[in-house]
């Protein structure tokens, strides 16, 4: 099942060629056809070129035709061009069947562009981190990027850690909320802007990386206070890694910050998401309209049949 792929760097300049060589490799040997933007390698500062630079690579991928459009990685930049990014043309390339995959910063994009035109694009893999691992792609990652290929991907499903689910209230099912949010860091970063999606009775999954437990709960203390969580349906925790633990934590943990959020919000809050910065990660439509029910610790979301174009 041969696809074209476009891959553009949106973010971050690209330190590690030998991991974006390899993910390139990786496709190709997939059997896709991939075309790599002529400013996918470029660096101005840390970043993969200047913001014009990088607002004309969107352009092209947008422009693209691709099936796929991939980011090589994530990284900072994007919020820095939110008021430049041509939306109706990505919502267009969307709506003519290209993919828009990506994340980390890459939430600011998605998030953005649903706020500004209700398009959905995919929270999934980078090109060096995922496709250029150096231990080879995982393969439930790489499964569930052929699901979206091939227009098979129908859901997914997931066991809470056993530790997670005290004071966890029977859940009842929940159908047709939108599913959004992504990375938390850069999500709240949104909060207060024309590019903060306004979604009630949603469903908010969120991951971070190399964030220590207490700014996690200061993040989601400010979109508790800012009244978004209450508003969801359900708040959904992925994978929160690259955590260093100091001594005086005396135990604070991500176990204690979820405990707490349960205590002061009415949506139920799950955890173990197969999503973050993590090589075994699924793939979320972001902005699509999702069914979730739990059983016990056993947690299923399905997004139905969405077409292959």
């Amino acid at each position: 099942m041969k696809k074209h792929i476009y891959i553009y760097s949106p973010s971050s300049a690209v330190r590690d060629k030998s991991a974006f060589k390899r993910g390139v490799k990786r496709l190709r040997a997939l059997g896709h056809e991939v075309e790599i933007d002529e400013a996918a390698l470029a660096t101005h500062q840390r970043f993969a070129g200047d913001d014009a630079t990088r607002v004309a690579a969107i352009s092209r991928a947008a422009a693209s035709g691709a099936d796929v459009a991939l980011i090589s990685r994530g990284g900072y930049g994007l919020t820095r061009i939110l008021d430049a990014i041509p939306y109706k043309a990505v919502a267009k390339a969307i709506h003519d069947g290209t993919e828009f995959v990506g994340l980390s910063d890459f939430t600011a994009f998605q998030n953005a562009l649903l706020a500004k035109t209700g398009s959905v694009t995919w929270a999934g893999p980078a090109v060096g981190e995922d496709f250029g691992a150096e231990d080879g792609a995982d393969d439930i990652m790489e499964a569930c990027f052929d699901d979206l290929l091939s227009g098979q991907g129908e859901g997914t499903g997931w066991r809470m850690p056993a530790r997670d689910i005290d004071g966890l209230a029977p859940m009842r099912g929940i159908h047709g909320a939108v599913l959004w949010g992504g990375n938390l860091c850069v999500l709240t970063s949104l909060l207060g802007t024309p590019y903060f999606p306004s979604i009630d009775k949603g469903v908010l999954f969120l991951e971070d990386v190399n964030e220590h437990p207490y700014r996690v709960e200061r993040m989601l203390d400010q979109l508790r206070q800012a009244g978004v969580l209450a508003r969801q349906k359900a708040v959904i925790l992925g994978h929160f890694t690259g955590i260093r633990k100091v001594p005086h934590d005396r135990g604070f943990g991500m176990k204690t910050v979820a405990a707490r959020l349960r205590e002061l919000i009415k949506p139920p809050v799950l955890t173990g998401l197969p999503f973050g910065h993590v090589p075994t990660k699924v793939l979320l439509p972001v902005g699509a309209k999702v069914e979730v029910a739990a059983d016990g610790r056993d947690v299923f979301m399905v997004w139905g049949h969405r077409h292959a174009h």
